[in-house]
C-alpha cells in the first residue's frame, strides 16, 4: 500500500474521549448535591444516550450548536427527574472536568509518533472547535500534524463529503492516496470510503458486514504499524 498522506480522527482514535467523558461526568455527579439520588453510572448512561442523539441532530442541521449544548444537559437532567434549568452550570462544570481527564488511548501515542516520522499526517475531527484546538495544543498535535481539520470550521460535520473534500485539498494529494484512521462507522468508515479514501477502522467489535466496508479493521495499534510497515 503506497499512501502519500495519513489522516487520523481524534476522539476515541488517538485520545480516549469515552473515558474522559465518563470521568468528567462522575466529577459532575460528585460536585452537585442534587445528584444525590442518582448514581454516577446512571448519569453517564443517560448523558451518553442524550448527547449521541443531539450530535446526530446537529450533524443533520436539525439543531444549532447552542441548542446542542443546552439540550444535552437540560434533557439529561430532566430524564433523571432533576431540574433541567441547571443545565448551564452543569455544562460549564463538565467541560472543565472533562479537560482534566484527556489522555492518549493505550498504544496510540507510540504508533502515531512512528507514523509521523515516515508519513505526512493530519487530524480530521468533529467536535466543538475550541475544545479540539485545545486538545491539539495540549498534545502537541499542531507540531506533528500541521494539517488539522475541524469539521465545525468547514461548516458541515463528518460524514458530509465537503469535509473530506476540504481535507483532501489541504493534504495536496489525490483522494485515493489517503488513508484515514478512525473509530466511527458512520462518520469515518462510511464518510471516508464514500469519498474515495481508504479507511482503517479502529474498533473493538462491529458487525461482519460493517467490517467489509472498511479497507482495514484493527483493535491494536501495532496492527496499524504493521500495515504501514513503519
Amino acid at each position: 500500500m503506497s499512501y502519500k498522506f495519513i489522516y487520523f480522527d481524534l476522539d476515541d482514535t488517538l485520545l480516549d474521549h469515552q473515558s474522559a467523558e465518563a470521568a468528567g461526568l462522575k466529577d459532575v455527579h460528585d460536585h452537585f448535591d442534587f445528584f444525590a439520588d442518582t448514581t454516577p453510572n446512571q448519569l453517564v448512561k443517560v448523558y451518553h444516550q442524550v448527547n449521541s442523539k443531539q450530535w446526530g441532530l446537529y450533524s443533520r442541521a436539525k439543531v444549532s450548536r447552542d441548542e446542542l449544548q443546552r439540550n444535552r444537559f437540560e434533557l439529561t437532567l430532566k430524564e433523571l427527574g432533576l431540574d433541567g434549568s441547571r443545565y448551564e452550570e452543569v455544562g460549564n462544570f463538565y467541560m472543565q472536568a472533562y479537560r482534566n481527564h484527556w489522555q492518549w488511548l493505550d498504544g496510540a501515542r507510540e504508533v502515531y509518533q512512528t507514523i509521523v516520522d515516515q508519513y505526512p499526517v493530519g487530524i480530521l475531527t468533529n467536535g466543538f472547535a475550541e475544545t479540539q484546538r485545545k486538545k491539539f495544543e495540549d498534545f502537541d498535535l499542531y507540531d506533528s500534524a500541521p494539517n488539522t481539520v475541524i469539521s465545525e470550521e468547514v461548516g458541515v460535520l463528518k460524514p458530509h463529503p465537503d469535509v473530506f473534500a476540504h481535507a483532501t485539498e489541504k493534504a495536496g494529494v489525490d483522494r485515493d492516496e489517503i488513508l484515514y484512521v478512525g473509530d466511527s462507522f458512520s462518520s469515518d468508515v462510511e464518510g471516508g470510503t464514500q469519498f474515495g479514501w481508504d479507511v482503517a477502522w479502529f474498533t473493538e467489535n462491529g458487525e461482519p458486514e460493517k467490517h467489509q466496508k472498511a479497507d482495514f479493521v484493527f483493535n491494536d495499534f501495532m496492527d496499524l504499524k504493521n500495515l504501514l510497515k513503519v
